[in-house]
């Protein structure tokens, strides 16, 4: 009996927090109207901040030099790597791909200490040749990310809205059939720019992701010398400062980076403690939504920076529903009947795998290739392999109360 507020708790949340991902789901599917003009004085820098990206580094660029030529180059910002990166740098076209290293004590920092100084290299140089910062689209690539060939075409039209201070594409794993946890990551990043981010257009709460996120120049102006946090999610931060300052941020469906899928489960739950704790970090915005932000774009934040809470409470559910069922089990063993009807057993699934029908539904409007049945079927494994945060969001939350903030870089295979 001592479980059961515990347990209706947790059920409230789940029915709240369900319907209201559900009215995203909703939302998600209207078509946003973009605006017309032309973009052809834009020019696009990409920056890839590297320590030690030897494996990756060569395709990424690979596919940035293939963009239009004129049109773009890409700043490989070397954060004091002892590898080979630097040298593969500088072995590329170095009208298409500039290098800034930094060195120790100043390097190492952080992902967005190495991005500040990147963008202070391109303010203090003559490198951008006197272009308007209006017209210079800052786009930040992780170094094993390989973009779309079309990707420039795909995001400069949100660009025409002189409101637009920045576009996030699509994410999605190049390695995704290379197993199960690899296709559970993209089905999660295809999730999430499908249905949350395509519907936060509409909310005007879209966030920024580490990886694919385009940025006007003039717009980072705004947020001082540093747009980046020292944040262990400092995209997050960055979106959400951005809104702040009265920037409408969008998300592009028709063009995607794609990344490298985490193949170890150990690395994959350390990965997502990072993010975990960096969202407990990001605590400290609300303050500045509740300020700054208009009203249903600033619920939406709260509703999204909340989750860290959200994800602790609901990971009690299972284990208090184990209890109840052993208790249960226990119960008509002794009583020689069952002590349950079928609804008992119906009610856990309706909470637990509704979604999984509609994320089978999303993902596979992605990947054709995929039968309807196995669409559905990878919809309910993909709602087990969420379970993967609780354990990550403990793990991090340990991490934030007893004040560990580094972390080891996400190895490349």
């Amino acid at each position: 009996m001592t479980d059961e507020p515990l347990i209706w708790a947790s059920v409230a949340i789940i029915v709240m927090a369900g319907t209201y991902n559900f009215g995203l789901f909703l939302l998600s599917r209207r078509r946003l109207p973009q605006h017309s003009g032309s973009g052809e004085q834009r020019f696009y820098v990409f920056l890839l901040a590297c320590l030690n990206e030897e494996k990756v580094l060569a395709e990424s660029l690979a596919r940035i030099t293939a963009l239009p030529a004129g049109k773009c180059v890409a700043l490989v910002i070397d954060d004091a790597s002892d590898d080979r990166t630097a040298e593969i740098a500088r072995s590329a076209d170095p009208e298409r791909v500039w290098l800034h290293q930094r060195t120790l004590p100043n390097a190492r920092l952080g992902k967005g200490a190495a991005l500040n100084d990147g963008v202070r290299l391109l303010r203090a140089s003559g490198l951008l040749g006197g272009r308007d910062p209006d017209d210079v689209i800052v786009c930040v690539v992780d170094a094993d990310g390989r973009l779309d060939p079309h990707v420039i075409e795909a995001v400069d039209p949100f660009f025409n809205d002189p409101r637009t201070g920045a576009t996030q594409i699509g994410v999605r794993m190049y390695n995704r059939r290379a197993g199960l946890l690899a296709r559970m990551q993209d089905m999660e990043f295809v999730v999430y720019g499908d249905i949350f981010q395509s519907a936060r257009r509409f909310i005007g709460s879209v966030g920024m992701g580490g990886n694919g996120q385009f940025m006007r120049l003039s717009a980072l102006d705004t947020l001082g010398e540093k747009p980046w946090s020292d944040s262990l999610t400092e995209d997050l931060d960055l979106g959400v400062r951005l809104i702040a300052r009265g920037w409408t941020n969008q998300h592009c469906t028709t063009a995607a980076v794609s990344q490298q899928a985490v193949l170890d489960l150990r690395r994959l739950v350390r990965q997502r403690s990072r993010w975990f704790q960096g969202h407990l970090q990001s605590a400290n915005l609300v303050p500045l939504i509740l300020r700054d932000v208009p009203g249903r774009a600033a619920m939406d934040l709260i509703y999204h920076l909340s989750s860290p809470v959200l994800i602790l409470l609901t990971s009690l559910l299972p284990l208090s529903f184990l209890v109840a069922v052993l208790g249960t089990i226990a119960g008509s063993l002794q009583a020689g009947r069952p002590l349950v009807s079928t609804m008992w057993f119906l009610g856990p699934y309706l909470l637990s795998f509704t979604a999984a029908w509609i994320y089978g539904f999303v993902y596979r409007r992605r990947e054709s290739t995929l039968g309807a049945l196995r669409a559905v079927l990878l919809g309910h494994i993909f709602v087990i392999y969420g379970y993967i945060w609780f354990a990550a969001g403990w793990w991090g939350l340990w991490r934030a109360v007893t004040g560990k903030r580094t972390w080891l870089k996400t190895a490349r295979s």
